[in-house]
């Protein structure tokens, strides 16, 4: 299931901090670290009555995750695996991706699928964006290399049973980055914070000193596509991540009609849902940015069907009804995290 990832310049969708939540360090204790990656901004923003870790070793971090999951860097352990004719060995990071992203693909019935990565190259949503689109015959042709199912894992070995078979994690990949953001700052003793990274967040404790929840907006698109898209709702989760999947930001036109950069892995062709928005709530941002993807797919219908599986996390979303307007609706336990 390919969605909107900064990893490969796409849009980061529907969450934003809502002003406070992420303030410039003052005498109060709030320490703030900026930076760029995964072709993304990320900001951390942590309370302490010191400052515990530099900027330094935050880029660290960041480098290190793109070593291993970017597909920017043609020598990334991501892009050697998509180059080779059998597989590589993995690292620690892209372990640990690629098994929750299995374990995803098996629960969402193979609706999120790191392998749709040709798929998401032949309708011009990949690295190198644009292109003609494809036909259906080139479609067929590509389906063979695509299916989480002919990954192999043995050991710390990726395999392919098929070479042409190529993986993009840009749909879980920055929420493991928010988690191991969040592993740094809990072996550091900070226990009140708030990561963000190309919109996927991963908020613990509360703003210091005021003891104040931290607050997470909800976007949804603006009625006019030229104006500014607005808050609809404002959410807060006290300890756990919130990331979202939005399908109304990246997209093509081909004859007047929009293509979705979210491809079916099962048909290889752009998902045609009503869905435009889904913001999940879970214990970790890998889980949260694992299946907001699934439930975009899914549409409504499936969408709950998924959520009555997994009680651990609760959605969000925001979808189009027939006559163009714009609705919502969550699972039953969305609610005591939004804020009246």
């Amino acid at each position: 299931m390919r969605r909107k990832k900064h990893w490969t310049g796409l849009m980061a969708g529907a969450i934003y901090l809502l002003a406070g939540a992420l303030c410039p360090a003052d005498r109060q204790g709030a320490h703030r670290l900026t930076g760029q990656a995964q072709g993304t901004t990320y900001a951390i923003t942590y309370y302490s009555e010191k400052k515990r870790i530099t900027q330094f070793q935050a880029d660290s971090i960041f480098s290190s995750l793109d070593a291993s999951l970017s597909l920017y860097q043609p020598g990334s352990l991501i892009s050697r695996f998509n180059a080779s004719d059998e597989g590589i060995t993995m690292d620690g990071h892209l372990t640990k991706v690629v098994d929750r992203s299995m374990q995803v693909y098996r629960e969402s019935g193979g609706l999120f699928d790191i392998t749709v990565y040709p798929l998401v190259r032949a309708w011009g949503f990949g690295v190198k964006p644009g292109g003609a689109m494809p036909d259906s015959a080139a479609i067929r042709q590509l389906l063979p290399c695509v299916g989480s199912g002919k990954l192999k894992v043995r050991g710390s070995r990726l395999l392919k049973t098929n070479h042409c078979m190529q993986i993009d994690v840009n749909g879980i990949a920055q929420g493991y980055s928010v988690d191991v953001v969040a592993g740094f700052l809990e072996a550091k003793g900070i226990h009140n914070y708030l990561i963000e990274v190309g919109g996927e967040i991963r908020v613990k404790g509360r703003k210091q000193p005021g003891n104040e929840p931290m607050k997470i907006g909800i976007e949804t698109p603006a009625a006019n596509e030229f104006n500014a898209p607005v808050i609809r709702e404002v959410i807060s989760v006290g300890d756990g991540a919130v990331t979202t999947s939005g399908s109304y930001r990246k997209f093509r036109e081909s004859g007047g009609v929009r293509v979705s950069h979210i491809i079916d892995p099962k048909t290889g062709f752009p998902v045609q849902s009503r869905i435009i928005s889904a913001t999940v709530v879970a214990h970790d941002a890998i889980t949260a940015d694992g299946f907001d993807n699934a439930l975009l797919a899914a549409g409504l219908d499936g969408a709950f069907e998924i959520l009555k599986k997994h009680s651990g996390i609760d959605a969000y979303l925001i979808y189009k009804k027939p006559d163009g307007t714009v609705a919502d609706t969550a699972s039953a336990g969305f609610a005591r995290y939004i804020v009246r």
